[in-house]
């Protein structure tokens, strides 16, 4: 999946790859069934936390943030002050529906609260796990400064081209309304050191970091699996104030 291949592979690919395996894929465990660590529900629960205060769930593992931080084969794209207290790098991947139920309704709130008040950090990492998903990041990519705005617009409709029977075609409509013109669509789309560069960001996560699924987050070195909800990121990232 990561090997290197020919310039067109990515745009040739939205029109025939499974829409049903790319929905699945939040996970690189061999088959296209979601690991347990990322099988978050696709809609919130109803659980003690939606009345209480939730107690921050423990992490799966840790790692030396200095090194997690440390530059790689793209700039970080971020949001949030450099020198905020709390750092949150996300794993993700574009056609992940956990991923899209995160973007969707977590971070909007954690946004609020404690990212635009200098309280903590996001960076979001490209993990993707087929060509849809490279394809989604490298159209945000090459949105430059609207990176994150072209990030939320593809989870928000992720149903309307992850799944789609011809993904190039709903992506080129997408982009269009982005500024893309056809011609500059499919010149990001056959960028393939834009590509290569993607799946080095996957491949450093995967190697350095051990992140096999998403979406995986590292909170001050602290790693969680899965999509997290908005009480239980807010008593992560209280607990690190």
């Amino acid at each position: 999946m990561l090997r290197s291949v020919s310039r067109r592979t990515v745009l040739s690919s939205l029109a025939v790859l499974s829409a049903g395996a790319v929905l699945a894929a939040c996970s690189d465990g061999g088959d296209e069934t979601p690991t347990a660590a990322a099988d978050q529900p696709a809609e919130p629960t109803t659980t003690a936390s939606t009345t209480t205060a939730a107690k921050a769930p423990e992490p799966a593992g840790t790692v030396d943030m200095a090194k997690l931080l440390e530059p790689g084969a793209l700039p970080d794209m971020a949001l949030g002050k450099a020198d905020a207290p709390v750092t949150i790098v996300e794993y993700a991947s574009m056609t992940c529906p956990h991923c899209a139920h995160f973007h969707e309704t977590t971070l909007p709130e954690i946004k609020t609260k404690y990212i635009d008040t200098g309280k903590a950090r996001l960076i979001l990492r490209e993990f993707p796990f087929d060509p849809r998903a490279e394809a989604g990041f490298m159209l945000a990519r090459c949105s430059k400064d609207n990176y994150f705005p072209m990030v939320d617009v593809l989870f928000k409709q992720q149903q309307g081209w992850a799944a789609a029977e011809n993904a190039r075609d709903a992506l080129l409509q997408i982009s269009k309304l982005a500024g893309f013109t056809q011609e500059s669509f499919e010149a990001c789309l056959t960028d393939q050191k834009l590509l290569d560069e993607i799946r080095a960001v996957r491949t450093r996560g995967a190697e350095e970091f051990k992140v096999d699924s998403t979406p995986t987050f590292f909170i001050n070195g602290n790693q969680y699996k899965g999509a997290l909800s908005i009480e239980e990121m807010s008593a992560i990232i209280d607990g690190m104030l």
